[in-house]
C-alpha cells in the first residue's frame, strides 16, 4: 500500500497522469480534451489549427463544373449536365475492383483509399463519411440518407468532370484534410498525456 496522501477534493482535470477521457474529447473534437483538463488556450490553438486546415481542404477539394455534349449535329444541339463533387473527404466501397492481397472488406477499401485512414483521425467532422459508407448504394446517383451528398463518394463522372474542367487544386486538396487528421493524432496523444512540466517541477505549484 502507498502512504501517499490522495487529495478527495483533487478534479480529474487536475490528474497529471495519463487522461484517455480526454484524449476520447480531442478525438471527437480538436483541443476540447485540452479544454477538459483546464488547458484552454492550448485547446482552442488546437482547435482552429485542425479544423481551419479540415475546412480548407473540404472547400477546395469541392466543387461544381457544367459540361456541355453536343447530342445533335442538324441542327447543332449540345446537353449541359452539371456535375459535383462535395467533399474529399469519402471512403469508396472499391474492394471488389481491387483487392490485391485479399483483405478484409474495410480494409481493402483503405488500401484503395488511404487517405481516409488520415482524415479519420479529425474526428466528428470526418463521420458523415463513415455514415455515407455504411449506406452507400452504388445503384444510386445520389445519396438518399439525410446527408444527401455530403461526404458521399462521387460518380467517376464527376471526378473527371471536375478533373478535367478545373486545375490540380482538387488533387491536392486532399493533404490538407489528411495533414489536419494526422496534426490531431498529436493533439490526442498530448491530451492523453497530460500537459509537460520540467524535471524537478513541483505539480502542486504548477497545477495551482
Amino acid at each position: 500500500m502507498s502512504n501517499v496522501p490522495v487529495d478527495a477534493n483533487a478534479l480529474p482535470h487536475e490528474d497529471p497522469s495519463t487522461n484517455p477521457f480526454a484524449a476520447f474529447l480531442s478525438y471527437l473534437i480538436p483541443g476540447l480534451g485540452q479544454i477538459y483538463q483546464g488547458r484552454i488556450g492550448k485547446g482552442l490553438l488546437f482547435f482552429v489549427c485542425v479544423y481551419a486546415l479540415f475546412f480548407m481542404g473540404t472547400y477546395f477539394g469541392s466543387g461544381t463544373a457544367q459540361i456541355k455534349t453536343k447530342v445533335s449535329d442538324n441542327p447543332i444541339v449540345y446537353e449541359e449536365e452539371v456535375y459535383t463533387v462535395t467533399s474529399n473527404v469519402y471512403l469508396p466501397d472499391t474492394a471488389e475492383q481491387n483487392n490485391p492481397f485479399n483483405l478484409p472488406r474495410v480494409l481493402a477499401n483503405l488500401y484503395n483509399r488511404p487517405q481516409f485512414a488520415g482524415q479519420f483521425w479529425v474526428g466528428i467532422a470526418a463521420w458523415p463519411a463513415i455514415w455515407q459508407y455504411v449506406n452507400y448504394n452504388r445503384r444510386q446517383e445520389h445519396g438518399d440518407t439525410f446527408l444527401a451528398d455530403f461526404q458521399r463518394t462521387p460518380s467517376d463522372k464527376s471526378l473527371n468532370a471536375l478533373h478535367t474542367s478545373g486545375d490540380k487544386t482538387l488533387e491536392l486538396a486532399w493533404v490538407f484534410t489528411v495533414v489536419a487528421g494526422v496534426l490531431n493524432v498529436m493533439v490526442i496523444y498530448d491530451a492523453l498525456a497530460g500537459p509537460a512540466f520540467p524535471p524537478g517541477t513541483d505539480l502542486d505549484e504548477a497545477t495551482a
